[in-house]
């Protein structure tokens, strides 16, 4: 089995785990139920999350969390870790995650991660600095700027203190584009130095990485399109009134801040349901941009194209031969 890094540390996890990453809407949830069936013969396989939105409860149709069904089929971790209101960091998802795959290797089963939540994995396989907590009066002051001169020139200002970060992030990405101000602020240095003081203790993962990636960009975006459209159909406006009449939740937080529930709750204030589905499209279409360029940093994954016949098929028989080879 191929690795994205080897070796064990003092409470490392030596884990032998696949992983199966990808843009939105390029079938990573259909071709690990496909794995799972494929392998349940001879290994049983649990499933990780690795997706930023799916750890919020009460957003089902909006983050495409697996059925009910499938969950009773493929156990799944990860999932309904914690309500809205609450923040969930990428160093929480590696305690979570670590602890999950502990737990399912001591079962004697297969961790399958799945997502594409790209910081996530990449915290969980090369470590993660210890940042500095959240700063409510510095986060404040920086919301108070982007009310008065807009996001896009919030990142410019990050461009000039912190170019690694800023290229990473898009100039309307409001709640990175927050995070990364904050961290410099609050501690004079920036998220890019943080990164690059990862924890020398980090989880050391035998990862195998399977990317499903498209050759035709046209193709995702077509799928893109269709299962937004089918989120609506499901009743993601619907969702997102039932979040807002909660009556504890606000645009400003993370969760709300979330592909489809933003654009959803701005339809929602402004009175116009119209154009959610092109809102939602796009900014999907620049999510799946974003996960992209996360992908093409990490020249250890093996790339299946997604749109391509049989794509489901050929991640089975890749991943099994990555197993068998472990």
């Amino acid at each position: 089995m191929s690795t994205a890094r080897s070796g064990t540390a003092p409470g490392a996890v030596a884990a032998r785990c696949l992983a199966i990453v990808g843009p939105t809407a390029s079938g990573k949830s259909a071709a690990a139920m496909a794995l799972a069936d494929s392998l349940a013969p001879h290994r049983r396989v649990e499933i990780v999350s690795v997706d930023s939105a799916q750890v919020y409860r009460c957003m089902d149709i909006g983050t495409a969390k697996p059925s009910a069904a499938e969950r009773a089929r493929v156990p799944h971790h990860g999932i309904d870790l914690v309500d809205p209101t609450e923040r969930y960091s990428a160093a929480r998802f590696v305690r979570d995650a670590t602890a999950a795959i502990a737990a399912i290797e001591s079962r004697g089963a297969l961790p399958l991660l799945v997502g594409g939540t790209m910081l996530y994995l990449k915290a969980l396989v090369d470590g993660l600095a210890p940042m500095p907590e959240g700063n409510p009066a510095v986060r404040a002051v920086i919301d108070a700027d982007a009310a008065r001169d807009g996001w896009p020139a919030l990142h410019a200002r990050l461009a000039t203190v912190d170019p690694g970060s800023a290229g990473r992030i898009a100039p309307g990405d409001s709640q990175r584009i927050q995070r990364a101000l904050e961290v410099w602020q609050a501690s004079g240095r920036t998220m890019t130095q943080w990164h690059a003081a990862a924890d020398a203790d980090a989880p050391r993962l035998r990862l195998a990485v399977l990317s499903l990636e498209p050759t035709d960009r046209a193709w995702l975006h077509a799928r893109i399109d269709a299962r937004f459209a089918a989120m609506l159909d499901a009743g993601l406006v619907d969702e997102v009134r039932g979040l807002r009449a909660r009556g504890d939740l606000d645009a400003s937080l993370p969760s709300m801040r979330a592909v489809g529930y933003r654009q959803a709750w701005a339809a929602l204030d402004n009175g116009n349901l119209h154009d959610l589905h092109a809102t939602g499209s796009v900014a999907t279409r620049r999510l799946a941009k974003r996960q992209l360029t996360w992908l093409r940093s990490m020249p250890q994954r093996h790339v299946i194209a997604c749109d391509a016949p049989g794509a489901v098929a050929r991640v089975v028989e890749a991943a099994t031969r990555m197993h068998d080879d472990g």
